[in-house]
């Protein structure tokens, strides 16, 4: 695991340079993002071709985490997790539930920590102690000092090491090519990145004169054999429906376990973009239709008049449709764009939305139907997060959503027999009947199809 003391020590751009890195290599490589951020990954498998998945302490129990990295990490060399904010920062203060700490500890992976060693030199031992002995089973094995010249880490190194027992395993120097723009929802989107391969490249020839690769990967050796059998859904019987996935600039927010989940179901994932197809993909059963950045593209979505009514006409006709944050947005009526225009969209449901001006409901929630929906009967329960700038004049109220360890909820959420939208985006192997419930759903709607 990639760690770090806080946030923006550096985290995504060593782990996507190590990724380029051992990939130059021949290795096979899976990377896993923990917590429930989906950009990240996105970077991890566009950039550098690794299978990529979350990995989650608070959507999962520990034998969960342990089958969905046997999962995600089957035929690779190694497998490359990249940790969340700081080491033990979690969902609420005093807390390191569903922080890195407790992924590395519940699936017993060794830690590297990025820690910033600008204007440090013995302090840095303290702070490298601290983390690795603040709480049992850290498993912190080596350190890499980011924005340092060899001469200062080579310098630091003796004394952290003496200090600490943790090995220095090399430095990142302070150069441009470890710098990726950033964006109001994280960093650049991978499709973007992709632009910047050569950077990658510069990253990953760093990495390897900079830090003890070699060292790095007899660590990672030092991990156990995973238990658990790998993660995976029996099949519904019979079914083979083609489930259509928005997938394009606009809509890029998928949980690759979500994805996972719906093909071990049975399911067919057609990939498809409404920013450029003009209908949706040849026997389309249900509708996946994911976040991103909609707001971004709102002209082009809404010039692609063709696929709106597609869109609409699906939905209006019972489909089984699940919308999340900018899927769920494209559904309303109107989208406002990051200059405030306003534009029509699919028109399936009533709404509008538009910037509002800051994070809303940003985080982990619980979230419980009040009613008989696409996802199963009322009460059913489901772990999901947030992130979103944009608001809707028409959240839903179909659901109450809870923070977790916190007096604090709201409603959300549109559900219909063949219909969930909202803002939350659900992990499905928090709640593995969601995703039965869905698919069973899309199964049901092609066979009507096929009987008339």
């Amino acid at each position: 695991m990639v760690a770090a003391p806080s946030s923006g020590s550096g985290k995504t751009v060593v782990t996507c340079a190590l990724l380029r890195a051992l990939a130059r290599r021949g290795l096979a490589c899976a990377a896993f993002k923990c917590g429930p951020d989906y950009i990240d990954p996105l970077f991890h498998r566009r950039v550098v071709g690794a299978r990529s998945g979350n990995l989650d302490g608070f959507f999962t129990d520990a034998p969960t985490l342990r089958a969905l990295l046997a999962r995600g990490a089957a035929g690779a060399d190694v497998a490359v997790l990249e940790g969340v904010m700081g080491f033990y920062d979690g969902m609420a203060p005093g807390v390191a539930d569903a922080s890195s700490y407790q992924v590395a500890r519940d699936t017993e992976t060794p830690v590297v920590l990025v820690v910033n060693g600008r204007g440090a030199s013995l302090s840095l031992a303290a702070v490298i102690r601290g983390i690795a002995e603040f709480l049992p089973c850290a498993n912190v094995r080596g350190v890499v000092l980011n924005k340092t010249s060899a001469a200062a880490c080579a310098y630091a190194a003796p004394a952290i090491e003496k200090h600490t027992g943790v090995a220095v395993l090399g430095n990142i120097p302070a150069d441009e090519a470890f710098s990726l723009e950033s964006r109001h929802l994280g960093l650049v989107t991978a499709d973007e990145v992709e632009q910047l391969s050569a950077r990658i490249d510069k990253m990953a020839e760093l990495v390897e004169k900079s830090v003890d690769v070699d060292r790095l990967l007899e660590i990672a050796a030092t991990a156990p054999d995973i238990r658990e059998e790998p993660y995976r859904l029996e099949p519904i019987a019979g079914a083979r429906p083609i489930v259509a996935v928005a997938r394009d600039e606009a809509f890029s927010f998928y949980y690759e376990e979500n994805l996972r989940a719906l093909e071990d179901l049975g399911c067919e994932l057609a990939f498809f973009s409404p920013l450029r197809d003009s209908g949706l993909p040849r026997g389309t059963s249900a509708l996946y239709l994911g976040g991103g950045y909609p707001e971004l593209h709102a002209r082009q979505l809404s010039e692609n008049a063709p696929m709106r009514e597609a869109v609409r006409r699906a939905v209006e006709s019972g489909m089984p449709t699940v919308a999340e944050c900018g899927g769920f947005l494209y559904l309303q009526r109107e989208i406002a764009d990051s200059e405030g225009r306003r534009w029509p969209v699919a028109g399936a449901l009533e709404g509008a939305s538009e910037n509002g001006g800051r994070l809303s409901h940003f985080g982990y929630v619980e979230l419980a139907s009040q009613r008989d929906g696409l996802y199963g009967p009322r009460g059913t329960r489901i772990r999901a997060h947030e992130f979103h700038y944009w608001q809707s004049t028409c959240p839903g109220g179909d659901f109450w959503a809870q923070k977790p360890r916190r007096d604090k909820g709201w409603p959300c959420m549109t559900t219909t027999p063949s219909l969930v939208a909202g803002f939350p985006h659900v992990y499905y192997p928090a709640n593995p009947d969601v995703a039965r419930a869905f698919a069973s759903a899309a199964a049901s709607f092609a066979e009507r199809r096929r009987h008339g």
